[in-house]
């Protein structure tokens, strides 16, 4: 369990020059509050004079690396960070304040969820702070959530689960229920390394390496994005294959460039996000924000496997949070395919690849694709866009796999290397036939 500092603690160690929200005074009439809740008004009294703060939420703005943002800070110490109405007060104008100034905002979560002694006044607050959430959205600024100790119940299901970014503290305590009203079973199931199995936290990372992690994300999100996206320069061999069946077995060659390797040439520096936010993650497909000469690019990469439904969704989340926040898409499609087992079906393939292809369909930034090895049949196409797709001389593009093609037409297997080339599946085939604009051009050195 990490070390549970205060709202202001927690502010001093990410950013500097930090200066609070001046708050109009609450004026309640209510004794005890709005549900009469005996020895709530002792008890507020108490947490104020323990704690120094007026209410459980801490809100202003401060420097975070190279860029200004508006921050909410929980105090777990006010009656376990709980979120009442005045909570939700400082909460909406903290929102209100940050899309007048344009700037991103980070949530620094400790909380136990509404606060029972308001009823549902407090629970309330969820809805209210779900339509800040989409009003910033609209707004196209990004919003960073930091899962501290405890992150549980409408603090979680809102501020946390409903950030562009989701990061954890390493073993803080995340999920809807709290620790006191779970059924009993298995806890791990409540953490935030389960959480980012699961794929719905994007990085757990410790304290000490919070700031630089937290400077990082809000440079890529915040910061200018590239007004296109150059094509990567391909990294493998140079020549064009001359059958089909050569261009096969060259984008199956272990020695070829993986998608990892393609991104950290491109890239400056580069975060990735980390699942679909459904209960899955997917290894096989990387998805994040690089920085290129100074400016954000976005990426949805394969990674050389059969892609999960799980890659599908997380991929379609990566183009629509790019789109949303004005930043262009580089997609890098290798894989021989969807996933087609009987999991992948139960799990949602084909809703799956759908999503994928209306986001891609959808979205209103420029997106380049680049094919570096395997292009196998729609799961791989979900991944590219139509107009802007580039061939490596070491890949392939084919409505199906020529196995499959060989089975599906009742072929003896030796016939597969003349069912590839009857495909038409090499590179200046692709482009011959116009789904391709291009070859990419090869150098040793990208820089």
């Amino acid at each position: 369990m990490p070390e549970r500092l205060s709202a202001r603690a927690v502010i001093e160690t990410v950013a500097s020059g930090f200066a609070e929200f001046e708050h109009a005074p609450a004026e309640y009439s209510e004794v005890d509050g709005p549900i009469g809740w005996p020895g709530y008004d002792e008890a507020h009294a108490k947490a104020s004079k323990h704690t120094g703060e007026s209410e459980s939420v801490v809100c202003g703005r401060g420097r975070i690396g190279e860029t200004d943002a508006v921050l909410i800070a929980f105090e777990f110490g006010f009656l376990g960070g709980s979120m009442g109405g005045r909570t939700g007060d400082r909460v909406e104008s903290a929102f209100v304040r940050a899309r007048e100034l344009r700037l991103p905002l980070v949530f620094l979560i400790a909380t136990g969820g509404s606060r029972m002694q308001e009823g549902m006044r407090a629970l309330s607050q969820l809805p209210r702070v779900a339509r800040q959430i989409a009003l910033t959205r609209a707004a196209g600024l990004p919003q960073i959530a930091v899962l501290r100790d405890p992150a549980t119940g409408g603090g979680w299901a809102t501020l946390g689960a409903g950030a562009d970014v989701t990061i954890a503290l390493s073993q803080a305590q995340v999920g809807f229920a709290g620790s006191r009203v779970r059924p009993p079973g298995d806890a791990s199931a409540y953490t935030a390394e389960a959480q980012y199995e699961s794929g719905h936290v994007d990085a757990v990372v410790g304290p000490d390496d919070l700031p630089g992690v937290l400077a990082s994300w809000l440079t890529l999100l915040a910061g200018p994005g590239a007004a296109e996206v150059p094509v990567p320069h391909a990294l493998g061999r140079a020549e064009l294959p001359e059958t089909g069946w050569e261009a096969v077995r060259n984008a199956r060659a272990a020695q070829r460039p993986r998608a990892s390797s393609y991104l950290d040439d491109y890239f400056d520096e580069r975060a990735d996000i980390s699942g679909d936010l459904c209960g899955g993650r997917d290894s096989g497909v990387l998805c994040g924000f690089g920085r290129r000469n100074g400016e954000t690019i976005a990426y949805a990469a394969q990674a050389g496997t059969p892609t999960l439904p799980s890659g599908f969704r997380t991929a379609a989340r990566l183009v629509s949070l790019a789109d949303r926040l004005k930043l262009p898409v580089l997609t890098i499609v290798d894989t021989l395919g969807a996933a087609n087992d009987a999991a992948a079906e139960r799990s949602g393939a084909g809703p799956a690849i759908a999503e994928l292809f209306l986001a891609v369909a959808s979205a209103s930034v420029p997106i380049t694709s680049l094919v570096i090895g395997e292009g196998g049949s729609g799961g791989a196409l979900a991944f590219a866009a139509p107009g802007r797709i580039w061939m490596t001389p070491d890949s392939y593009f084919s409505v199906t796999s020529p196995e499959a093609a060989a089975l599906i037409l009742k072929r003896d297997p030796a016939e597969v290397p003349e069912t590839a080339n009857q495909l038409r599946l090499r590179p200046q085939d692709v482009v011959e036939l116009g789904v391709a604009q291009g070859i990419a051009p090869h150098v040793e050195d990208s820089r």
